[in-house]
């Protein structure tokens, strides 16, 4: 079976849109198609079986419906997440006990942020993982701060760093871009950039003050309107995922969140 990215669009479009799985050649390149899966969805998937065996961490969020439809006869499974739909590939054994390679679709069903009560102590950072379904622990980004802040001139927040360390290179909903080390391009106002989108709004922080956990987060538009907001980065990311009436909102457009992991994916 010759795969290309046009033979997987055909796979998965037989697949619809709706839970399912299908036996592939015997022939079939598996680690082909795992390196066109890998270019697709972003790098590094989920190993969710591996020699038979299920990692036992798998739950809902993180791709346990890609499992069910082989009922414990999964031999290895890799898995994506991307929008609303987990996307595996790998080998499950069939009635027979025969192993087969295998391509298997589940619905992926998306966090909501719980409220926020009044004068509550929120990590956002937790939130913002819950958000994404971010699949990916045990991933930390390894990035040398004091560099970074020395090139700087400055320490930068905290839940930025958590937000580096954990999400790495990648994009939200594939449009907002977070950058591994902020600019400073702005600098003549007083700002740095720490992300920024297609529609090319730049994400910053008006440097005041000596801490930078307390620095809000201000966009500065296509149009070069400056827009404050009294937050900071993560939570700002959160309300810019979910919340349908915010100013820079993406939740009229999606009615999942990912994140489209970019890491090793060139």
């Amino acid at each position: 079976m010759k795969l290309t990215q046009a033979a997987v669009d055909d796979l998965l479009a037989g697949l619809g849109p709706r839970d399912g799985y299908l036996h592939l050649p015997g022939d079939t390149d598996l680690q082909g198609l795992t390196d066109l899966l890998d270019s697709r969805y972003g790098a590094a998937p989920r190993t969710l079986a591996l020699d038979g065996f299920s990692d036992p961490t798998v739950d809902e969020s993180r791709g346990a419906a890609l499992l069910a439809p082989f009922d414990g006869r999964a031999v290895t499974i890799r898995a994506w997440a991307h929008g609303d739909q987990w996307v595996g590939t790998g080998t499950a054994r069939d009635a027979e006990g025969d192993e087969r390679p295998v391509l298997v679709v589940a619905h992926r069903k998306m966090p909501e942020p719980l409220a926020v009560a009044p004068d509550e102590d929120v990590d956002w950072m937790e939130r913002l993982g819950r958000i994404t379904g971010w699949s990916h622990p045990g991933r930390p980004q390894d990035v040398d701060w004091a560099g970074v802040e020395s090139r700087l001139g400055a320490v930068l927040p905290s839940d930025y760093k958590r937000m580096v360390e954990t999400f790495g290179e990648g994009s939200f909903d594939g449009l907002l871009n977070l950058m591994q080390e902020p600019w400073a391009a702005l600098d003549e106002d007083g700002l740095l950039i720490w992300a920024g989108t297609e529609h090319e709004d730049l994400y910053c922080w008006r440097t005041d003050g000596d801490d930078p956990d307390r620095w809000s987060v201000l966009v500065r538009s296509f149009d070069r309107e400056d827009v404050p907001f009294d937050c900071q980065t993560a939570e700002f990311v959160c309300h810019v995922l979910v919340d349908p009436h915010h100013p820079f909102t993406m939740a009229r457009n999606f009615t999942t969140r990912w994140l489209a992991d970019h890491r090793g994916s060139d």
